[in-house]
């Protein structure tokens, strides 16, 4: 009786590696893919010729890469933090809330938590998940605080409502809340001027350079925000 054959681990090349990630990734291109690698974000085998090859491992990093940078906003430095994290064998403690790392790169905890941070919301849905009030959502709204696209809402919206309606249970009202449009917007523009010379170049190598220099650059004006915050909350005599 002829032995069922053995097939050893799956070897990809990057056009394969690409055709798995577009459902997902629609925008992802073998450039972004070479440039997470350069990032020290995966390290394909070579053959003798130098050509890439990819592992389903390969793929699932990837995947969990991709899925944090675009669901949970977070810069590639911080990924890879939790990338090395495992790769040593530990659990990184500060995931974000909801992001579960099993043996599995991607689990089936993370890819439900992803999926439902990527689904759009009914104005219904976005004031039972935020709790928010209908005039909240209504003031937020003529503010250009939130903002709807054929009638659905998105994550960023979500996280919005959700943060005004505590602010409001601390006695701020919707109108306190305009000055933060004003500030995002000048910020934005800080970091829309620091990337000018990357987003320029219409190749999708730089346009990923781009992405992730505004993203380090946000997340270090959010840092600086909160410090100086907190120096004049510690002035207070509590």
């Amino acid at each position: 009786m002829a032995q069922p054959e053995r097939r050893g681990p799956q070897v990809l090349n990057i056009g394969e590696v690409l055709a798995q990630l577009s459902g997902d990734f629609p925008g992802m291109t073998a450039s972004k893919i070479r440039f997470l690698e350069e990032k020290g974000l995966i390290n394909p085998r070579r053959t003798p010729a130098g050509y890439r090859q990819y592992s389903d491992g390969d793929v699932e990093r990837l995947r969990f890469v991709l899925a944090l940078q675009r669901d949970q906003y977070l810069p590639l430095k911080v990924i890879k933090d939790y990338l090395d994290a495992i790769d040593r064998g530990e659990r990184p403690e500060n995931l974000p809330p909801g992001v579960v790392v099993s043996p599995r790169i991607v689990s089936d905890e993370l890819a439900a938590e992803l999926q439902n941070r990527g689904r759009k919301l009914t104005e219904e849905q976005l004031r039972t998940e935020s709790g928010a009030s209908v005039p909240l959502l209504q003031s937020l709204l003529s503010f250009g605080l939130i903002s709807h696209s054929n009638g659905t809402f998105d994550e960023h919206a979500l996280q919005v409502a959700r943060a005004c309606v505590q602010l409001e249970s601390h006695g701020l009202e919707p109108r306190h809340f305009r000055p933060f449009q004003a500030a995002a917007e000048r910020e934005f523009g800080l970091v829309e001027r620091a990337v000018a010379p990357l987003a320029s170049r219409k190749d999708s190598a730089s346009q990923a350079r781009a992405a992730e220099a505004a993203r380090e650059i946000s997340d270090l004006c959010l840092t600086l925000h909160r410090a100086l915050v907190q120096d004049h909350i510690s002035r207070m005599d509590i």
